[in-house]
């Protein structure tokens, strides 16, 4: 038999902890407000009736002072009450959307590194902070309102039919139609719509996020937003789609609140009708209760629409989290391994990202001693960059195995790993803090003059002379940009303090101009310096002096060896090799004319 699986609701309580106590507090107190709220009701229609039995005469009327203080202490008691319930069902909501964040982010800490460059940092934000945000309104307002409209309803039908059971039955006519109608508009077409909404607001938001990054590019090409077709495209079908949701609801919407808002006037033709042919004071009174009373009933509808919409949104926020938490984590093997040595192994590795078609590496085998550099190189797309990222678990192998000091990477602590490998990505990150905390994020227990030796060695030293405040000068702020080549640096700088036995370059000159890349390569010296290097480079000059080098093209290896002995084959390397050294003597001028 197939499992129930449990409701959205079920699932954020969950969440809740201890606060589950506090939640069903808030909502006992909700409903204990709501039905006091129904009392000054009453108290109004007995005020009423003692003073028309006396009409004209009120001098001898009694009572009226006691029932109209009742009527007051019932409605302050009725609000004390329900801010009571909203303070408690405040605090659970906030501890619960804080648990929910913290479950998220503990889980996504465990997902392979892989995971966070398939996916836009907008997106997952989204994903994570405002789908648990979605569930705070629910359990602060919509909650105890729900366990008030559970309650009320009951208690307001018994009031309806207690006095006169003719103009009862209108008011509940109208409810019964405003419930109709709110169904109608919330059915059919529209019921998948908050979950095309929250695909939408989140595809938007991972696409903002990368129109924001690529301003300068925009500005500069004096270009517009249509330049970024896919952001222009996510905010066109967010348009489309709230307009035509909008759209869709005018009908149900219109007579929604008609129905909310009309029974007044049908209470009049049929207070009059009933005043012809009975008591007209008794009529009045009835009527004087009721007319107050129908605007309760159409609040209490009013409840029930905004609680359904929330719990739909929290269905949905809680759909989306799970595409999160259903994520797979890296496995953690129980009896972690430690490496005897740097060395790098790739045995028979195959590997295809999720949902490829065909394989980034095929079969692929080598090995990196202690104390070597091998280079990586071929053409884009070729497996450079995937071998490297299979070193530190970005992803798991799919056959064969990558070992590090004769241990296989899937059997150590993913901290010990990560201590054995320093990284020079293409595409440096610096976190917007100073210069020193950049730095220091390779080793947070480093001392000052540890960062400043780390620096030096980065060849840094022009770039600390410029920033006002040295190494205490914050990246990113008070128009403190560094170039590609001076972020590398940086990064090289973080790599020389980890110290780590094993350095993975990849593509680390990329964005160095001939003077950066002079300094860059001084800096490599000392990074690799009696280190297991693994490099890739698109700049053959850079990996001339490699140990090995080994040319991917297609996921598999076709060729290896050193440059001499590639060069001297004539196959795929000296042909790169060619057509480098003809891009390098290629410059910017007219051709003579012959």
């Amino acid at each position: 038999m197939k499992e129930k699986k449990p409701g959205s609701l079920s699932r954020i309580l969950e969440y809740a902890g201890g606060h589950r106590r506090l939640t069903a507090l808030g909502c006992a107190l909700s409903a204990v407000s709501a039905v006091l709220g129904l009392a000054p009701y009453v108290c109004v229609w007995l005020v009423a009736r003692a003073v028309l039995d006396g009409w004209p005469d009120l001098g001898g009327v009694s009572g009226l002072d006691r029932w109209g203080w009742m009527a007051v202490w019932t409605a302050v008691g009725s609000i004390v009450l329900y801010f009571a319930a909203l303070m408690c069902t405040h605090i659970a909501a906030f501890r619960t959307a804080r648990n929910m964040r913290k479950a998220a982010m503990e889980h996504v800490l465990k997902l392979p590194l892989g995971f966070f460059a398939g996916e836009q940092s907008g997106r997952l934000r989204k994903l994570i902070d405002d789908n648990a945000g979605l569930t705070e309104d629910l359990l602060a307002h919509k909650l105890p309102d729900l366990a008030a409209t559970a309650v009320t309803p009951a208690a307001a039908v018994v009031l309806l039919f207690v006095f006169d059971w003719r103009m009862g039955l209108l008011c509940l006519a109208t409810m019964a139609l405003a419930l109709l109608s709110m169904c109608l508009m919330m059915g059919g077409k529209n019921a998948g719509f908050f979950h095309r909404y929250q695909r939408e607001i989140e595809r938007m938001s991972g696409e903002a996020v990368e129109y924001v990054r690529g301003i300068p590019v925009v500005k500069m090409f004096q270009q517009t937003v249509y330049s970024f077709k896919a952001f222009y495209a996510a905010i066109q079908d967010y348009s489309s789609l709230a307009s035509q949701y909008a759209m869709s609801c005018r009908t149900g919407q219109t007579c929604f609140l008609t129905a909310i808002n009309g029974g007044f006037a049908l209470l009049i033709p049929a207070a009059l009708l009933l005043a012809s042919g009975g008591d007209v004071r008794l009529v009045l009174v009835n009527f004087l209760f009721y007319a107050l009373f129908a605007p309760a009933c159409g609040q209490m509808i009013n409840r029930i629409m905004y609680m359904s919409e929330a719990v739909m949104e929290a269905d949905e926020a809680v759909g989306r989290l799970d595409e999160v938490l259903n994520r797979e984590p890296m496995p953690e093997t129980a009896a972690p391994k430690r490496p005897q040595s740097a060395a790098v192994i790739f045995d028979h590795v195959t590997f295809t990202y999720p949902g490829g078609g065909r394989p980034a590496l095929d079969d692929v085998s080598f090995a990196v001693r202690p104390g070597q550099v091998v280079a990586l190189v071929g053409p884009s797309g070729g497996g450079k960059t995937t071998a490297a990222s299979l070193i530190p678990r970005f992803w798991d192998v799919d056959r064969g195995s990558v070992s590090v000091g004769g241990v296989d990477v899937r059997e150590m602590d993913s901290g010990a790993l990560m201590e054995q490998v320093a990284f020079v990505f293409q595409d440096t990150r610096l976190f917007k803090q100073s210069v020193l905390e950049n730095i220091r994020a390779a080793r947070p227990d480093a001392s000052r003059e540890e960062v400043l030796a780390a620096a030096k060695a980065a060849q840094c030293g022009d770039i600390l002379e410029k920033l006002p405040n040295g190494l205490d000068t914050v990246v990113g702020a008070g128009g403190v940009y560094l170039s590609g080549g001076e972020r590398q640096r940086i990064a090289l700088a973080r790599a020389i303090l980890k110290n780590a036995p094993i350095v993975v370059l990849d593509e680390a000159t990329a964005f160095a101009d001939p003077e950066n890349e002079h300094q860059i390569q001084q800096a490599f010296e000392e990074l690799t310096r009696k280190k297991t290097v693994l490099m890739i480079a698109h700049r053959l000059s850079t990996v001339q002096d490699a140990d090995r080098i080994l040319v991917l093209s297609a996921g598999k290896i076709v060729e290896q060896g050193t440059h001499a002995e590639l060069l001297s084959r004539g196959g795929v390397y000296a042909g790169m090799w060619a057509d480098y050294q003809q891009s390098a003597r290629w410059k910017v001028g007219r051709e003579e004319a012959v």
